[in-house]
């Protein structure tokens, strides 16, 4: 069997057995928050149980390593659409330990690219239409620090309104264990007291 012909087996029961009706809610976040977090497979329940979060509660926006790689790309217009249309009012970037993207080693990913069977010819058109693989499938030296250039772009986007904290923390993927890293409230109150 497939995984496509298991998905859909599966699917027809949960309609079928009304399954869904657990996780009814609506498209607006109960708890006003969005969140940034990394596509890893160990915080797919785990991030929700660790942070209480039931559906419908947030937003989540997952990428690799919660990393925005530019300030008008489509992970911020999502953080941008939950403010604006869904009425979030908190954004949280959830960062975890051992994360595929730290110190991300591109030059082995292009390599795989290549054994893949992507054509050379594909590569250097890309190069030389300004797209630098070191660039795009850059990862980060730390967790830590792919947390803070997120929260730096978001905080510094000319469209984030500037009462939104941006808050900042560090998941443990084995146990939930979270760490603050930056309370987007007292980053607006530094941010009130400087004016």
């Amino acid at each position: 069997m497939t995984s496509i012909s298991e998905i859909l087996a599966h699917n027809k029961k949960f309609v079928e057995n009304k399954d869904y009706e657990a996780y009814l809610t609506n498209k607006y976040p109960d708890k006003k928050m969005a969140i940034l977090t990394c596509m890893d497979t160990r915080l797919v329940e785990l991030l929700p149980k660790a942070m209480n979060l039931r559906n419908g509660d947030a937003k989540i926006i997952k990428n690799a390593g919660a990393i925005l790689t530019q300030p008008f790309g489509s992970a911020m217009r999502s953080i941008l659409v939950a403010i604006y249309e869904m009425g979030a009012q908190e954004v949280f970037v959830v960062g975890h330990h051992g994360c595929g993207m730290t110190k991300l080693d591109t030059e082995g990913m292009v390599g795989k690219i290549r054994e893949r069977g992507i054509d050379e010819t594909v590569l250097t058109t890309l190069e030389n239409s300004g797209i630098r693989m070191e660039r795009f499938l850059r990862g980060f030296e730390s967790v830590e620090e792919g947390v803070l250039h997120s929260i730096k772009i978001i905080r510094n986007h000319p469209l984030l309104p500037p009462d939104i904290p941006v808050h900042g923390f560090i998941m443990d993927p084995t146990t939930g264990a979270l760490e603050l890293l930056v309370d987007g409230f007292k980053e607006i109150e530094r941010d009130q007291e400087s004016y």
